[in-house]
């Protein structure tokens, strides 16, 4: 492609010689598990989501894992979530042993429609997970009303939300628990996977440092079950780099969303929408279009790379058949599995690719 969707290497290129700096002295440093990068990053990266706490794990369906486990989620109970996501959203609460409940999204900012909660809820629901999706925070106000109503656990998935904010708030800091994945295309991105689960609470926190290492208490003795989920002192390191400048990143993010909206407003594309009172870091810019698979098409043929984020709904995928859901059943998520777009957007997108993919969209729509 002339104009990639992401460019990673460039992205490692824009801060290269610190994260060099970094990887050597982690690799001099003789320590590489559960030491002090992460300790500093866990520290640094719960500041700047407003939390006291911060436990890295492995990765971000880890995380989500973890979180819910320490929160005493696991078999016979229920999870309330969304289908459109990505899978691992729904891979970890079945993981945790617990039934995924899924309900419809918001058409305006494709997250879970608070409207259609309190119905989901039953006597076994013990948690509700919403998605801070592509960067725009859920509408977590009435979540939260409804959540404490029903004596429900929340926990974000802020997966794709690093830095994003909803009511002057970070994400991360409004529920029981977060979570958030350092898979290398996300805002805060590692160099391999990675993940963290953010809090404020002291007990949960404490159980979530047992069960990313066996459970261990003191070393080969377990005072619980639990996994083998670490984030790696190289990771660490890396991230403790890319923190330091990612609110530089999500305002460039910011403002390549803000030229596609001024130069995309006449055309026939539906645009995403930012809630008022929310920060969207725009970890993705996702149009719809009814004809989206032509326009993804011809994009293609100018060299311009797209992405579908995502083009099958959870519900509806083969591995998610048992769960009982017909097609149909999540209409919103449904029409905009077959509508969305993701657009060429990071913070080293060189000068003029924007305007590129802008002209073709154009001369798509209109011929000119």
């Amino acid at each position: 492609m002339n104009i990639p969707f992401l460019n990673l290497q460039a992205e490692y290129y824009q801060h290269q010689e610190e994260i060099d700096e970094a990887i050597r002295r982690v690799l001099h440093s003789g320590r590489y598990i559960l030491g002090q990068e992460v300790a500093r990053f866990e520290e640094e990266f719960a500041a700047f989501c407003g939390t006291t706490h911060g436990v890295g794990v492995a990765s971000g369906t880890d995380a989500l894992l973890l979180a819910l486990r320490a929160l005493d989620v696991g078999p016979g109970d229920e999870v309330i979530t969304v289908s459109h996501t990505a899978v691992a959203t729904v891979a970890a609460i079945e993981l945790s042993g617990a039934r995924p409940l899924l309900v419809d999204v918001d058409p305006a900012t494709c997250t879970l429609d608070p409207a259609l909660l309190a119905a989901a809820i039953t006597p076994r629901t013990r948690a509700v997970v919403p998605v801070h999706l592509y960067g725009q925070p859920a509408d977590m106000a009435p979540i939260l009303a409804i959540a404490q109503q029903h004596h429900l656990a929340v926990v974000e998935d802020c997966a794709q939300a690093h830095g994003a904010s909803y009511q002057g708030r970070p994400v991360g800091s409004l529920g029981d628990v977060a979570t958030f994945s350092f898979y290398p295309t996300k805002n805060l991105g590692a160099i391999g996977d990675g993940g963290i689960v953010v809090t404020n609470k002291a007990g949960i926190a404490g159980r979530l440092g047992l069960l990313r290492q066996y459970g261990w208490r003191e070393r080969y003795v377990s005072a619980l079950a639990g996994y083998n989920s670490r984030l790696d002192e190289l990771q660490a390191a890396i991230l403790r780099v890319r923190l330091r400048h990612l609110p530089a990143a999500n305002d460039i993010r910011r403002r390549l969303a803000q030229a596609y909206h001024d130069q995309l407003a006449d055309l026939p594309v539906q645009l995403p929408y930012e809630r008022p009172g929310s920060r969207h870091v725009y970890h993705l810019y996702v149009v719809q279009s009814d004809r989206r698979d032509a326009l993804a098409a011809h994009l293609a043929g100018q060299g311009i790379g797209t992405a579908v984020h995502y083009p099958v709904p959870v519900h509806v995928q083969p591995a998610y058949h048992r769960l009982g859901y017909d097609p149909g059943h999540l209409p919103v998520t449904e029409q905009l599995a077959g509508r969305i777009l993701s657009l060429p957007l990071y913070p080293s997108m060189p000068a003029g690719h924007l305007e590129t993919v802008v002209a073709a969209i154009r001369h798509f729509a209109t011929g000119i």
